[in-house]
C-alpha cells in the first residue's frame, strides 16, 4: 500500500491517480464536525459548495449547517462546530452542510474510487477501514482558501505514524514525509504547537477556541463517513 498527502486542494490534480482511496481532512473543523453529526445519529450529510445551494435546501425544509470564514451563516440552523449537533436535533435527519474549505475539498475528490472523511476523532476506525481494500491512499487536506495549513498536515503525519502498525506502507512523496516529521515534533502537545497557526487565531477571534482542543482528541467517535457517488450523500461506512 502507498500513502500520500496532498497539502492543498489546488494541488490535487498533481496527486490524483486512478483507483485512489481519498481521505478529505479539515481538522478545524468540518471533518471533525461531520464525524460528530453521524456519531450523534444523523442519517446522512448532503455537502454543497455554495451558500446559495444551502439556502435553497433550507427553503425546501432541510436542516442546514453553514459556515463562512469561521462564522455561522445567518440563515443556517447550525454552524461548523461539532458541539452544534446534538442527538436530539439531528438523529434520523439528513443535514445539508457547507463550509469555507472542507466541502470544497469533498467536491474535488468526489470522483475517486472511495472517499472518506477523516479527523483525529476517528483516526483508528479510519485506518482500519482503509486497510480493508485500499492500494493507494491520498489524504486531501482542505487547507484554507487553497493554502496549506498546519492542522490538516499534522493529521497526515499522525496517520502516517499509525498506519504501518496495520501492514507494510510506502510513503508516496516528500509531502507525506514532511507531514510525518511535523507530527513527530508536535505530537506531545499538538494544541500548544498549533497556537501560532493561522486558523487557531481565527478560532480565537471568533470565540470558538474551545473547538480546537476537542478537534485534536483521538478516537472520540467510531464512525467513518463515506461519500456515495450515486446519490452524493455522506453516510457512516458499513
Amino acid at each position: 500500500m502507498t500513502l500520500d498527502l496532498c497539502p492543498s486542494p489546488a494541488l490535487y490534480p498533481f496527486y490524483k491517480k486512478e483507483n485512489d482511496t481519498v481521505i478529505v481532512v479539515d481538522i478545524f473543523r468540518a471533518s471533525t464536525t461531520m464525524c460528530a453529526m453521524l456519531q450523534k445519529g444523523a442519517k446522512a450529510i448532503i455537502t454543497v459548495a455554495t451558500t446559495e445551494a444551502a439556502r435553497q435546501y433550507k427553503s425546501d425544509g432541510f436542516l442546514v449547517g453553514a459556515e463562512r470564514n469561521t462564522r455561522k451563516c445567518d440563515f443556517a440552523d447550525f454552524g461548523n462546530s461539532p458541539f452544534d449537533y446534538s442527538r436530539e436535533l439531528v438523529q434520523g435527519k439528513e443535514i445539508v452542510f457547507t463550509t469555507t474549505n472542507g466541502t470544497m475539498a469533498i467536491e474535488m475528490g468526489r470522483n475517486s474510487r472511495k472517499l472518506y472523511i477523516g479527523a483525529f476523532s476517528n483516526i483508528d476506525a479510519l485506518i482500519n477501514r482503509c486497510m480493508d481494500d485500499s492500494e493507494r491512499i491520498v489524504i486531501l487536506c482542505a487547507g484554507w482558501n487553497n493554502r496549506i495549513n498546519m492542522e490538516d498536515t499534522l493529521f497526515g503525519g499522525a496517520f502516517a505514524e499509525k498506519i504501518p502498525e496495520m501492514g507494510v506502507v510506502t510513503l508516496g512523496s516528500d509531502s507525506i514525509r514532511i507531514a510525518l516529521e511535523l507530527w513527530q515534533k508536535a505530537k506531545n502537545d499538538p494544541l500548544a504547537y498549533l497556537k501560532q497557526s493561522d486558523h487557531y487565531k481565527r478560532l480565537i477571534n471568533n470565540g470558538v477556541e474551545s473547538d480546537a482542543a476537542f478537534c485534536l482528541l483521538h478516537n472520540t467517535v467510531s464512525v467513518v463517513p463515506e461519500y456515495n457517488k450515486t446519490d452524493k450523500k455522506i453516510r457512516a461506512s458499513k
